[in-house]
């Protein structure tokens, strides 16, 4: 297996440290609200990993945190007139119901910055004792000059990033690409007692010291959004790699970008698109599929049309196991004839083609259209007359290479009977309507998906053909 490792900028053999069992860590959101379209594409691709390499016999440990205290956070809370912690409670929850139903699973665990203060300062102390931070009224600040490799995840040197520094800047810094550990109490901030007075932990620390809590010095995976790459992930480096000597990450990884309709998301371009209004357009597992079909490291572009060509896609494969359930209880258990043994052989080719494009840096793209290629084959190859083992064999080989990423999970007959009456129900309104053309339409659409459409006395009736 390779993976692209942003610290080298190439692919690597993936070799963990231990033998067959890999340590993950994840940048979790910031809990101020709900989370957006883009963190989706992050979580998603990474549940999706850790699901792969599970398949292929791994034992992962997989961390995943919430910053539950920030800047953002304290001026919502203020806004509200609740506390921190309140706030922090409540957009947890609302982070699993919308993780939930994208289909992603529960982390191994799910830290927390205000539950590990004391292990915060007890890093900063240390950091403090080997002369990598330095105390100013109350702050602390890492002292990025001290550290000789700043600079090497984002592949910039300190000289241009100060030189670029044009905002912000401190004063009471000695550099001004020096950043805070720890951050000195303020009027109407929770804070917590420290060697240098009562105030908060600084936004990077968090992840290296729970990074080293639960998963050790030296991690396989640390990964997360494009836009952490720098300061977030280049800080974490410099003062888990001071802290420690040892290195902080052996591979980091990196999603590409999401963009909305062709745009950089953003609240000042009103195109701000949280998960939770998605999802009351979008079927959630249309949304993992389109995220998932995409490599992930590849900008992807999050569209209407889009969206409707990714259901369509998964339309297809749910008709694709709808066809095979009918076939199977039909079929008869039978000897296999050689050109069965030869489809067999065929069906065993495509399961090796899947794990070669899935070991080639997590390609989920080539992965997915492994999948139709074989949807297509059982589609012209089977039927009838078939033996109802190699059926199986199909049904099995589709559903095994779609649910490592979390696809296909539901009852394909509960699928097609949501999808078919909603068609219905459109083509009825049309029908009321007297637009015969988009009734005609409809029904083609469904003759094509292997629906046919029968008006009774009664009503409307569907049969698979």
């Amino acid at each position: 297996m390779k993976i692209y490792n942003t610290l080298s900028r190439s692919k690597e053999e993936f070799i963990p440290l231990k033998d067959k069992e890999v340590k993950i860590y994840v940048c979790g959101p910031t809990v101020y609200n709900y989370f957006h379209i883009g963190n989706a594409r992050v979580f998603l691709t990474f549940d999706a990993f850790r699901r792969y390499l599970e398949y292929r016999g791994y034992k992962v440990t997989f961390v995943q945190n919430f910053t539950d205290i920030d800047d953002k956070m304290i001026k919502r809370a203020n806004e509200e007139g609740i506390s921190v912690k309140q706030l922090s409670e409540r957009f947890i929850q609302e982070y699993f119901k919308d993780a939930d139903a994208l289909g992603i699973k529960r982390a191994d665990y799910h830290p927390r910055a205000t539950e590990n203060i004391q292990d915060i300062i007890e890093m900063i102390k240390l950091l403090k004792q080997k002369g990598y931070a330095y105390e100013v009224d109350g702050d602390v600040y890492f002292e990025t000059r001290k550290f000789k490799e700043y600079g090497k995840l984002s592949h910039q040197n300190l000289d241009e990033l100060e030189a670029g520094a044009r905002i912000g800047i401190d004063e009471r810094k000695k550099n001004p690409m020096d950043f805070a550990l720890w951050k000195k109490e303020k009027p109407g901030e929770p804070s917590w007692d420290s060697p240098w007075g009562k105030g908060r932990p600084g936004w990077h620390i968090e992840c290296s010291v729970m990074a080293n809590k639960y998963l050790g010095e030296t991690i396989d995976i640390h990964a997360g959004g494009p836009d952490l790459i720098f300061p977030h992930h280049e800080n974490e480096i410099a003062q888990s790699e001071a802290a420690t000597g040892k290195p902080f990450a052996k591979y980091w990884m990196h999603v590409g970008y999401l963009n909305i309709d062709n745009e950089k998301m953003s609240k000042s371009l009103g195109n701000f698109l949280t998960v939770r209004e998605a999802l009351r357009k979008y079927d959630p597992e249309v949304i993992r599929f389109f995220m998932l079909s995409a490599h992930y490291r590849n900008p992807i572009n999050f569209s209407e049309e889009l969206l409707d060509q990714s259901k369509r896609g998964l339309d297809r494969l749910y008709n694709t196991l709808i066809n095979l359930s009918h076939l199977k209880e039909a079929a008869k258990e039978k000897p296999l004839s050689f050109e069965e043994k030869e489809f067999n052989k065929k069906l065993d080719g495509f399961k090796a083609k899947y794990v070669e494009a899935m070991d080639d840096d997590f390609n989920t793209a080539d992965g997915i259209a492994v999948i139709f290629e074989t949807a297509r084959e059982v589609n012209s190859s089977l039927n009838i007359e078939s033996s109802k083992t190699v059926i199986d064999k199909a049904y099995n080989l589709i559903k095994e290479m779609a649910g490592v990423l979390g696809l296909l999970t539901k009852d394909e007959q509960g699928h097609l009977d949501e999808e078919i009456e909603k068609m219905i129900r459109l083509r009825e309104e049309a029908r009321k309507q007297k637009n015969w053309v988009e009734a005609d339409r409809i029904r083609d659409e469904l003759r094509q998906k292997g629906i046919i459409l029968e008006d009774t006395p009664a009503g409307v009736r569907w049969k698979m053909v």
